[in-house]
């Protein structure tokens, strides 16, 4: 379905009671209601804690009086790590004392369930549990992709014009502030209606899909690449100065030469450079001009070439 967030791991359970006869019981009924593929135990909150650093945990059943760390001590230590926050944790007790549950529920746990217990009701409350934290889990991937969306480029999954100027931003100011190189390179398909109006617009989804990751193979992982526009690409490259950015820019420019695209086969790229600081570049709007005239140079000069910005 549409919506359906499909499992990929396994589901694992950690039972956390000083008590052999209690943890083997609660692992019999677990097993019998086929919850889990894995079932962990732990004789004290510290192995429960190792545990936990070692395996993927999908919840816990913890013993609030334990020797040592007690459950509570246990909850606030999983509480305060970030990865194990989100895992609900069913506290046992044989004290049926509110103040007591009201205390463990402000600290973290999210149920209770009182010795000796009931078959069912243990198993209704896991499931219970199991099913918030899969919505749980739902939620945080929609937020991730949600994001995701929201930096991205929908066709060729590079980040997308607007994100991009909010990172360039943040770079020039930087590079301005301690006096950092900063370079500029915008890139445009030659003849790309073509392409589309030969081949079709498929195909020419694909050239631009493709010319993304051929280019992401060409330069460092703290650049900055994104779909500019149409047919352009932009590449931000911190601490380069324009003869650096120029060795980048050929190298790109080789790079798509050489690959026979499926359709239209040769397919060449424009490209213009320009880098901070320089006489007549004093902010962003005028790094980004600079290199899109050189850009516009290029073109003039019969495309499929690189070309730097003039200094003055």
């Amino acid at each position: 379905m549409e919506n359906e967030i499909i499992q990929t791991y396994e589901k694992n359970v950690l039972v956390i009671d000083d008590s052999p006869t209690v943890r083997h019981k609660i692992k019999l009924i677990l097993k019998r209601a086929r919850l889990f593929d894995n079932h962990y135990e732990a004789e004290n909150a510290a192995i429960g804690l190792s545990i936990m650093s070692d395996k993927h945990i999908d919840l816990v059943i913890c013993d609030v009086v334990m020797p040592g760390m007690d459950g509570f001590e246990f909850l606030q230590q999983m509480k305060s790590t970030p990865q194990w926050r989100d895992i609900p944790v069913i506290m046992l007790t044989g004290q049926d004392q509110i103040q007591q549950k009201i205390y463990g529920l402000d600290t973290g746990a999210s149920d209770y369930l009182t010795k000796p217990f009931n078959h069912g009701e243990l198993i209704a409350r896991v499931r219970v549990q199991l099913k918030v934290k899969q919505l749980q889990d739902e939620l945080k991937i929609a937020k991730q992709r949600y994001k995701e969306l929201s930096v991205t480029d929908f066709l060729t999954q590079i980040y997308n014009r607007r994100h991009f100027m909010d990172l360039f931003n943040l770079e020039f100011a930087r590079s301005k502030r301690y006096g950092l190189d900063l370079s500029l390179i915008i890139m445009d398909i030659d003849n790309f209606k073509h392409i589309n109006d030969t081949y079709g617009h498929l195909m020419g989804d694909k050239v631009l899909r493709e010319i993304s990751a051929i280019i992401k193979t060409a330069i460092r992982t703290n650049d900055t690449f994104a779909r500019y526009g149409g047919e352009e690409f932009v590449l931000m490259l911190p601490q380069t100065n324009l003869e650096g950015s120029l060795q980048v820019a050929e190298k790109i420019r080789q790079k798509i030469e050489e690959k026979a695209f499926e359709g239209p086969g040769r397919i060449t790229l424009s490209l213009g450079a320009a880098s901070y600081p320089s006489k007549p570049i004093e902010d962003q709007e005028a790094l980004i001009k600079a290199a899109d005239n050189a850009l516009y140079e290029a073109k003039r000069r019969g495309k499929n070439c690189v070309v730097a910005a003039e200094k003055q």
